[in-house]
């Protein structure tokens, strides 16, 4: 029986639910709770403009780099164990980033807390496949909209918290969320007892990349987060150009991360109900060409309706992890699709604020950047269409090598010693 083997209480999953919350709160606490407190930062560890460029990249490639790990980890060690290495991690680099006063530390040590928050983000959907078959739409979207929590919410309190107590202890303070989310999951590992039975002959686990299924969701999540990640760089200084106050930008980029909430809340139980989501998927494209195109002919006049339609637009993150349940039989087939499509995905998202930067720097204005973000939502159109298509993973994928024999089921249910309430 491998390492992945399925682990699913009897009775009762409320471990489960809140390890999943508190693993969601902390994946992006360690990017937003920088930004509103950089000035404080930089003149303490004495930061260069280049070295705020590295620190600006090391999300995205931590993501990329440290969520392609995550799936041969999980074969070696368990998801569950995976998952409290990584949150231990996070926390650990969050504690001595903020104790550290060299350039060289607090970038080293921003690379170890996102790597376990990498590692989480590609973790969450095979945990939710694992434990809540039955309920992957409503799990994805609890953990959708703590995840747009942990965003919003350490920008709106890191400021007045670190005039309180200073910015080492406020960057420090968030590594308590990583700290408590490892407990549940602590608590399901020792709870769980597997019974390992001899496991009948199974095929070797077949390679992702040989599965259109797995190259449109990959191509739907980069275009997304390359959009995301580009609008988030550039929104207020479009917006400066157009005439608008830096408060007016701050405002409506405000407004684009809020409307996270509602997608996240929505599009997961939806896109469970429906066979083929690709109308979602065309829906929520053009919301990010209304809001484009807005920006190009009008950026100064109907702001607020251009800025709802860009904000409602990312809704594609949620489906995508939706997907990355819907889609597979298993639990290892979660982590291995789950694996390469966000270190893809997220590959691809470290391109968008450059090439958007390099043209608008080549053209003066804004409306050759802006027309090739509007290229890579059609794009993000065609993947759609792969990616929605019905069928599952193991269906797709080609064995590695030896005989071929036909895919076992999930395996059996583990003989649990406790219920994880």
């Amino acid at each position: 029986m491998t390492a992945l083997t399925v682990r699913r209480p009897w009775r009762g999953r409320w471990v489960a639910v809140i390890g999943v919350v508190l693993v969601g709160l902390n994946l992006r606490i360690a990017v937003a709770a920088v930004s509103p407190i950089l000035t404080a930062v930089r003149a303490d560890v004495a930061l260069t403009d280049p070295q705020i460029g590295i620190l600006g990249t090391i999300p995205v490639v931590s993501f990329a780099v440290f969520g392609s790990l995550a799936p041969l980890l999980a074969r070696r060690f368990g998801l569950e164990q995976v998952l409290v290495a990584a949150m231990a991690a996070s926390a650990i680099g969050e504690i001595v980033r903020a104790t550290t006063s060299t350039p060289a530390g607090f970038l080293a040590w921003t690379v170890i807390a996102l790597a376990g928050m990498g590692m989480g983000n590609v973790l969450l959907p095979p945990l939710v496949k694992r434990y809540f078959p039955d309920r992957i739409g409503a799990m994805t979207a609890v953990y959708s909209m703590a995840m747009a929590f942990s965003t919003t919410i350490p920008a709106l309190l890191a400021v007045p918290v670190a005039e309180a107590i200073g910015w080492r202890l406020t960057l420090a303070s968030w590594s308590l969320v990583g700290l408590v989310a490892v407990v549940p999951w602590v608590v399901v590992i020792v709870r769980t007892v597997v019974a390992r039975p001899a496991s009948p002959p199974r095929r070797a686990p077949g390679r992702v990349t040989r599965t259109p299924l797995a190259w449109g969701l990959a191509i739907l999540f980069g275009m997304n987060s390359l959009n995301v990640y580009a609008v988030f760089a550039w929104l207020p200084l479009v917006l400066a150009d157009a005439g608008l106050t830096a408060d007016d930008g701050g405002r409506w980029l405000a407004l684009f991360a809020i409307l996270a909430l509602p997608g996240s809340f929505v599009v997961p139980p939806l896109a469970a109900r429906m066979r083929n989501a690709l109308p979602l998927v065309l829906a929520l494209a053009a919301c990010f060409v209304v809001g484009y195109l807005g920006l190009i002919f009008s950026p100064s006049r109907g702001t607020a309706v251009w800025i709802v339609f860009l904000g409602l637009a990312p809704s594609v993150f949620p489906l995508v992890i939706t997907l990355l349940s819907l889609r597979t039989r298993t639990a290892a087939g979660a982590v291995a699709l789950s694996g390469f499509v966000q270190g893809i995905g997220y590959a691809a998202a470290a391109l968008g604020p450059l090439l958007v930067g390099i043209l608008h720097g080549a053209t003066g204005t804004w409306t050759a950047a802006l027309a090739f973000l509007i290229g890579t939502v059609v794009v993000l159109a065609v993947a759609g269409v792969v990616a929605c298509r019905p069928g599952m993973l193991e269906d797709l994928w080609g064995p590695r090598g030896g005989d071929a024999a036909p895919d076992a089921p999930e395996d059996q249910p583990a003989v649990v010693a406790a219920p994880l309430r």
